[in-house]
């Protein structure tokens, strides 16, 4: 996936695979949570990975390197902050970035809500208006599903922000959860069509195989606390985003 930095025109806003990524969304500390505590010496916005894994599985693609990591990431954030900056000015608003990205490779490192962010996670929170990721978690799946799930990670979580700044909430944490996988969509699809994000060969297969692998399971009730969603409900959610724009996504 390679980012182009051209211009978009926006309607209003209204509106071990499985193993690696199962932990994957906001479970510790998201939307609504309080008393957000940081590191002790804040992490620039954008800082670059300390570390990283060995890659266990190399894609076709080559995405292997830290670096390259590093520049989706950043990326990411830049066309995310772009986009959402355009919708909420189209429809006559303000947009106020996330204030930081925090990478941590320790558990305990950040912690939200009270609640220390274990490994393995990437998470939105609202009391420190920050999203956080274990880099080392975040580069083995950067390696084993490719680029685009690096896209969708951040999108997913910055969605989690812009649902705080509609003021949107929800009885059940899988409607939240899925709005941002919507939205996740919406911000990639678009900004696919209008130039901004060159889509890679394979990076659609490389979505939908990220999406299946971080389901809940089966059993899960859908209305415990926690719950995201099913692989086919977080598929069809996405895609719904991805190929109708946030207006698919009940922004309402």
């Amino acid at each position: 996936m390679t980012a182009r930095w051209g211009r978009r025109s926006h309607g209003p806003l209204f509106a071990a695979l499985a193993a690696l990524l199962v932990a994957v969304g906001c479970a510790a500390g998201g939307v609504g949570d309080d008393g957000a505590r940081e590191p002790a010496e804040p992490a620039p916005q954008r800082s670059r990975p300390a570390t990283s894994p060995e890659a266990q599985t190399t894609r076709a693609d080559g995405t292997t390197s830290v670096a390259e990591f590093t520049s989706d990431i950043n990326d990411a954030v830049d066309i995310a902050e772009r986009y959402w900056t355009a919708e909420f000015q189209a429809s006559g608003q303000q947009f106020q970035p996330i204030r930081r990205i925090l990478p941590y490779q320790r558990e305990g490192e950040v912690s939200c809500g009270g609640q220390a962010l274990p490994r393995n996670n990437a998470v939105y929170c609202s009391q420190g208006d920050f999203i956080a990721y274990d880099v080392n978690w975040s580069v083995a799946a950067f390696r084993q599903v490719g680029d685009a799930f690096v896209f969708y990670l951040l999108g997913h979580e910055y969605a989690h922000g812009v649902q705080v700044r509609l003021g949107i909430r929800a009885d059940f944490t899988i409607q939240q959860e899925l709005q941002a996988d919507c939205m996740a969509g919406a911000y990639l699809g678009d900004s696919v069509r209008d130039g901004t994000l060159k889509l890679d060969a394979g990076d659609l297969d490389e979505f939908r195989e990220g999406l299946l692998a971080v389901g809940d399971d089966p059993d899960q009730p859908w209305f415990a606390e926690g719950s995201h969603g099913t692989a086919e409900q977080r598929t069809d959610s996405f895609f719904r985003g991805y190929e109708k724009s946030v207006d698919a996504c009940d922004l309402r």
